[in-house]
């Protein structure tokens, strides 16, 4: 009884499976002579709906390519999958409320503004000030609306000793020119956690004895860090190690020509030069501990760093959008800027 019912259901399927695909190719067929009644000079004209239909019939009826005769059936696949597309086009479309929010325009110039003031700064600096001013926007939507400058690209610094940063503080010379050729060296105590710059001098002459004096003015109580990181020059031997192992600072020596071993200081080096001492000519040894003077304000209350977060070494507050106009504060004699809101 089983295999009876069985039979008749299969055999009332394929009948009804033959009538369909039948009126489909009778369908097939008529909207082919249809297409090419049409009084269209040269060339055969198909509407939307011919490509639809053509589109529809590919997908239920397996035979449909051996009826077709007007176009190639590839022509029907390239139509099936730019209906394809315009579907998710449409579906994807903008809808009132939703989606990603809009940069305004005021966003847009206040970028457009903070890169032509600071030509040195890229969209990680610009991205940390407008965060600072309350400002949501994603760093990507700065460097989409940035003014395109042609500058050398920025350098990447191996991170070195995270741990125990606190612990840790760095050393170190760097030189500078004079306008009469004169040769300046700066002293520079960096402390690690915070990148905050310790301790700075400048003098001509840079012996054991200098920088042992500048040391114990450097931490003049019990604020010596427990290891102190500078390379093997020898202004660092000599009367230095003594004053070091009388205050308790272990010394780590950098190895020869190696000096990625100190990379905190070196990058401060760098910024040092690239924001400011490429930017001007020095006078004379008051003229520089003047302008480094002037830079360490800035690098310490204004600038955010990548390392800190986007924080500034000394705690700057996010002040919250729509309290007042955004001013800009001058540093450095205008070569870069701190952007805060005017308070009523």
């Amino acid at each position: 009884m089983k295999s009876l019912l069985k039979l008749i259901i299969v055999s009332v399927a394929d009948t009804l499976y033959t009538r369909v695909a039948l009126q489909m190719e009778i369908l097939a067929l008529r909207h082919q002579v249809l297409v090419l009644q049409r009084k269209r000079p040269k060339r055969l004209h198909l509407i939307g709906f011919d490509r639809l239909l053509w589109v529809c019939l590919s997908r239920f009826w397996p035979k449909w390519r051996e009826s077709l005769v007007v176009v190639k059936p590839q022509t029907v696949i390239k139509w099936h999958r730019n209906g394809f597309r315009l579907f998710w086009r449409w579906k994807s479309r903008r809808r009132r409320g939703g989606g990603r929010l809009t940069v305004t325009q005021e966003i847009r110039e206040l970028i457009q503004r903070m890169n032509q003031e600071n030509l040195l700064w890229g969209a990680p600096r610009i991205h940390g000030e407008l965060l600072k001013l309350g400002f949501e926007v994603a760093q990507s939507s700065v460097s989409k609306y940035m003014v395109t400058v042609k500058k050398p690209p920025s350098q990447t610094w191996k991170a070195f000793l995270e741990n125990h940063a606190s612990s840790l503080a760095s050393l170190d010379f760097f030189t500078v020119p004079t306008i009469f050729f004169q040769v300046l060296h700066v002293l520079v105590i960096l402390h690690h956690e915070c990148r905050r710059i310790v301790f700075f001098n400048v003098t001509t002459n840079p012996t054991s004895t200098w920088v042992a004096q500048q040391i114990r003015e450097a931490f003049p109580w019990d604020i010596a860090p427990r290891y102190l990181i500078y390379d093997r020059d020898p202004a660092f031997q000599g009367e230095c190690q003594a004053t070091l192992k009388g205050m308790g600072i272990k010394s780590v020596t950098t190895a020869p020509a190696s000096p990625w071993q100190n990379p905190y200081v070196e990058r401060l080096f760098g910024s040092l030069r690239r924001e400011c001492l490429d930017h001007m000519i020095v006078l004379d040894e008051g003229h520089l501990r003047r302008v480094l003077k002037e830079y360490v304000v800035y690098y310490h209350g204004a600038r955010t760093h990548l390392g800190l977060g986007k924080e500034c070494p000394v705690y700057r507050p996010v002040q919250p959008r729509g309290v007042g106009e955004v001013i800009a504060f001058p540093h450095v004699g205008g070569l870069h800027h701190e952007y805060l809101r005017k308070t009523a």
